[in-house]
C-alpha cells in the first residue's frame, strides 16, 4: 500500500497533464508550420503501421482508393462516400468539407483529409477514415511537383477487429453497396431525355439529349381514382421487385403500358407520377422524328436502365407503311425488308421495325425497362400493338369525376368539401359532374384563374352549367366549342 505520502496530489497531476498536453499541442503546431501536409500524411502512416504491428491480432485495416491500376472507378470507394454521409459524427470531428449545388437544398457535409466516423453494424464497431495521399508514382513521372491537387490520392480506410474480416468482407461491404445504391436513387434528379435530331446520313444523327425533370406530379396529387392510383402503384412496385422472376421464365425485364382516353385527361401528369414513384428517368420518343428502323435500335440501345420509355400519341404520330393498303403476311415481310435497305433513301419506320423494338429480340438489351404509350383513339391502333406483352396494363383516362374534382381542389385551392361554406358548392358541382363531361384540365384552368376559393367554384359551376345547357339545346357558343371537339366528337 502507498502511504499519503508518497501519492501526488491532484493538483500536481493536473498540472503535468496540461503541460504534457501544451507541449504536444505546441509539437504538432510546429511540424505543422515546418513540415508539407503530404510529409506529415507520410509519418501518420508510419506510427499508425508501427502501432498496428504492435497488434497484429487486434485491427486489421481495408483500404479503397478511389481507382484502380486499370483507370476505372472504385466501386467501393464511391458507395462509401455516399454511405458514410448517412453516419452519426463523433464530437472530436473538426474539419467536414461542405458543397452545395444549385440544385440541392440540403448542404452536403463530407469528411475532410483523417477525419473519422463511426459505424455499427450486427455488433461490430467499424471506423471509416478519409485520407488524402500524395500519390509518389504521379510525382516521379512528373519530375516532381510537389503534391499538389493533381498528384493527391484519395481513399478511405476502413477499420476493424481482425476477428470480423469475413463477415465485414461478405456481409458489411454488400450491405454498403446496396445502401449507397438506395441513397443515391432517392437523392438524384430525375432526367428527361428528348430527341436531338441532326442531319449527318442515314442511321446517324438522331440522339437522345436531358434536361432535370421537375415535374411535380405524385399519385397522392394525381386526379385520379383512389382504388385505381393504388393498382398502378402495386403493379409498378411488383414488376420492379421481380427481376429474378422474368430471368426464371425467360422474358425481358420490362412492362408495357397503355394510357387512352380524351385530350386534357391526365395521361403526361401520370406519365411523371409514375416517373417520381419509381425514380425512373423518361425518354420521350417522338416516332415522327424517326425515320428508319435502324434509327429506332440505336436510339433503343442508348437508353439507361430503370427508365420510361413514352410514346405519345401512337396512332397519330407516325404513319407505318405495313399498316397501309391492308397487305397480307407475305407482302407485310417483303415491305418491311424494302424499307430495312440503307440504300433506300425512302426507307422509313415500319411497323415490323416497331414490335421488334417492343418485345422481339432488341426490347432485351437492358433492364428494367417501363414503355408507355399514349392515345387519345384506341380503336385505331393496330391490334398487333394491342396485346399482351407489347401493351400488357391498359389504363383508361377519363373525364373529371367528382372523386377526381375533389383532389384538384384539394391541390389548387386547398380546401375541402367539409367546410360547411362549400357543402352546397360540392354538392351542386357533384350532380353536375354526373351528367356533363369535363376533362381535369378544364377544372385546373377554372382553378388557376382565380386565388379565392369561392370565386373559382362559382366560375366551375357557371362553366359546368353552360356546357350542359348547350348539350341540351344542341347550341354550342364560341367559348365552349374548343371543349365539344374533345367531349362529344
Amino acid at each position: 500500500m502507498f502511504s499519503t505520502n508518497e501519492m501526488p496530489s491532484p493538483y500536481s497531476i493536473f498540472t503535468a497533464m496540461a503541460s504534457i498536453t501544451a507541449s504536444i499541442m505546441f509539437f504538432q503546431s510546429m511540424i505543422n508550420q515546418i513540415l508539407p501536409k503530404q510529409v506529415t500524411n507520410y509519418l501518420i502512416s508510419i506510427l499508425q503501421h508501427l502501432f498496428q504491428s504492435h497488434y497484429p491480432h487486434t485491427t486489421i485495416t481495408f483500404v479503397f482508393e478511389k481507382g484502380s491500376e486499370y483507370g476505372t472507378r472504385n466501386q467501393i470507394y464511391d458507395a462509401a462516400r455516399v454511405y458514410i454521409t448517412t453516419l452519426k459524427r463523433s464530437p472530436e470531428t473538426k474539419r467536414l468539407r461542405v458543397r452545395k449545388s444549385p440544385k440541392e437544398k440540403p448542404l452536403i457535409f463530407r469528411l475532410d483529409d483523417g477525419e473519422r466516423v463511426t459505424d455499427f453494424f450486427e455488433g461490430i464497431e467499424l471506423e471509416w477514415r478519409f485520407v488524402l495521399r500524395a500519390d509518389s508514382d504521379k510525382d516521379t513521372m512528373n519530375g516532381g511537383g510537389g503534391g499538389g491537387d493533381g498528384y493527391e490520392k484519395r481513399l478511405y480506410e476502413l477499420s476493424f477487429n481482425k476477428k470480423h474480416e469475413e463477415k465485414v468482407s461478405m456481409v458489411y461491404i454488400p450491405f454498403v453497396l446496396e445502401r449507397a445504391k438506395r441513397i443515391e436513387e432517392e437523392n438524384r434528379f430525375l432526367k428527361m431525355h428528348t430527341l436531338n435530331i441532326g442531319f449527318n446520313g442515314p442511321c446517324v444523327g438522331v440522339n437522345w439529349q436531358s434536361v432535370n425533370l421537375e415535374h411535380p406530379a405524385t399519385f397522392e396529387t394525381l386526379a385520379m381514382k383512389e382504388s385505381k392510383k393504388i393498382s398502378i402503384m402495386e403493379d409498378l412496385d411488383r414488376f420492379v421487385r421481380r427481376k429474378d422472376f422474368y430471368k426464371k421464365v425467360g422474358r425481358a425485364w420490362k412492362r408495357g403500358y397503355l394510357l387512352y382516353g380524351p385530350p386534357g385527361t391526365g395521361k403526361s401528369s401520370l406519365v411523371a407520377a409514375m416517373a417520381n414513384h419509381l425514380k425512373f428517368d423518361i425518354y420521350d420518343l417522338q416516332l415522327g422524328n424517326v425515320q428508319r428502323d435502324c434509327d429506332l435500335r440505336r436510339l433503343l440501345l442508348a437508353t439507361d436502365n430503370r427508365s420510361i420509355l413514352v410514346i405519345e400519341d401512337i396512332d397519330c404520330s407516325v404513319r407505318l407503311p405495313d399498316r397501309l393498303n391492308n397487305g397480307g403476311e407475305q407482302d407485310y415481310q417483303t415491305k418491311s425488308n424494302n424499307l430495312d435497305n440503307p440504300n433506300d433513301k425512302k426507307s422509313v419506320l415500319t411497323l415490323s421495325g416497331l414490335l421488334n423494338f417492343i418485345d422481339g429480340l432488341w426490347s432485351s438489351c437492358g433492364d428494367e425497362r417501363i414503355i408507355i404509350f399514349t392515345t387519345n383513339h384506341k380503336e385505331k391502333l393496330e391490334p398487333a400493338l394491342l396485346r399482351p406483352g407489347r401493351m400488357d396494363v391498359h389504363i383508361h383516362m377519363g373525364y373529371c369525376t367528382y372523386e377526381a374534382f375533389k383532389q384538384l381542389a384539394t391541390n389548387y385551392l386547398e380546401i375541402s368539401g367539409d367546410h360547411h361554406n362549400h357543402k352546397h358548392l360540392y354538392s351542386e358541382i357533384k350532380a353536375l359532374l354526373e351528367q356533363v363531361q369535363v376533362t381535369p384540365a378544364q377544372v385546373a384552368e377554372e382553378f388557376l384563374k382565380h386565388e379565392d376559393a369561392d370565386s373559382a367554384l362559382d366560375r366551375l359551376l357557371s362553366l359546368l352549367r353552360r356546357i350542359k345547357n348547350n348539350v341540351e339545346t344542341g347550341h354550342l357558343d364560341q367559348l365552349d366549342h374548343h371543349y365539344s371537339e374533345a367531349l362529344y366528337e
